[in-house]
């Protein structure tokens, strides 16, 4: 995909959150000084725009360090808005690197039934098959039949080798085997699917506690990655879900899907700002190249509505 195609499905994908944003920031005036009164309408379009208090509050301090008591305009406003959501973005915008020695370079993916995981498992393979990297995929989602289903059609799909088992079976195992046939075949990167269910968290921890044993014992430094998959349609909530799998899973880095069809794409915001975590890429629609890096700068002025 070209650089000016990616640019175009990316201001497709966040129409609705930009306009959401630029209807608020534009309530807040025209030209005027931005005053106290201001800056606090300012803080709560942004907050309604879901880019979370904390981050609203860090904007609002930086326009007033910045543009207080100057005459603004909406379009200097937007463009200000702008220059500090990159600034959030910019420090956790970290593209996935396989760099890991011996190979293979091992992934788990996690997240909550409806994320979208499966799928995206299967879009990062294919983003790395891009870059030349092998790439074998592990369906250690044993609890539902349809995920190792589902799985399975995608490497087919995408001509990757993929590790399967029964439903019910042993995700330990099935991993345990993904590491051994990536070991033997010469390949760069495992990617594996996990449960994702959250009504039992202790279950879950355990499940997950059982595959980095059996990992350890195969290779010390695996899993090199634990990515969070988040739905950018449950805006705030997938916050609340970052908030859980740090505890039972370790999350390394995150990577937001469904920002096309949401008005809530400002949760990336709050996400980078509350937790700090890389963000390696971003999703905007349903083709199997839509996974890609994000430029923090380009995604901020998307957002702001100036791109």
């Amino acid at each position: 995909m070209t650089q000016s195609s990616w640019t175009e499905r990316l201001l497709g994908g966040f129409r609705k959150t930009s306009d959401r944003l630029g209807e608020n920031l534009t309530a807040v005036g025209g030209t005027s000084k931005l005053d106290e009164a201001t800056l606090d309408e300012v803080e709560d379009a942004l907050i309604t725009s879901d880019l979370g208090p904390a981050a609203a509050a860090r904007i609002k301090d930086k326009l007033r360090e910045r543009r207080f008591g100057l005459e603004i305009t909406e379009r200097e406003l937007k463009e200000a808005v702008a220059d500090e959501i990159a600034a959030i973005l910019r420090a956790v915008a970290k593209p996935l690197e396989i760099s890991a020695f011996p190979r293979p370079q091992v992934i788990l993916v996690i997240g909550v039934n409806g994320s979208g995981k499966t799928t995206t498992i299967a879009k990062l393979a294919h983003w790395l098959q891009e870059d030349d990297y092998g790439v074998m995929l592990a369906a250690g989602d044993t609890f539902r039949a349809a995920a190792i289903g589902q799985l399975a059609t995608w490497a087919e799909r995408i001509g990757a080798p993929i590790i399967r088992g029964a439903e019910g079976g042993d995700p330990a195992s099935i991993v345990f085997d993904g590491v051994k046939a990536a070991t033997d075949q010469g390949i760069d990167a495992l990617v594996v699917d996990t449960a994702g269910r959250l009504q039992n968290k202790r279950e879950l921890m355990d499940e997950l506690a059982k595959i980095r044993k059996v990992l350890g014992r195969l290779n010390p430094e695996a899993p090199h990655n634990v990515l969070l998959v988040l739905d950018a349609t449950n805006g705030q909530n997938a916050l609340s879900q970052i908030d859980v799998f740090k505890e039972v899973a370790g999350v390394t880095g995150l990577i937001m899907t469904k920002l096309d069809g949401t008005a809530r794409g400002g949760v990336l915001v709050a996400a980078a700002e509350q937790y700090g975590l890389p963000i390696h890429a971003i999703g905007v629609g349903e083709t199997i190249d839509d996974l890609r890096p994000f430029d923090p700068d380009l995604v901020a002025r998307v957002i702001a509505g100036v791109a």
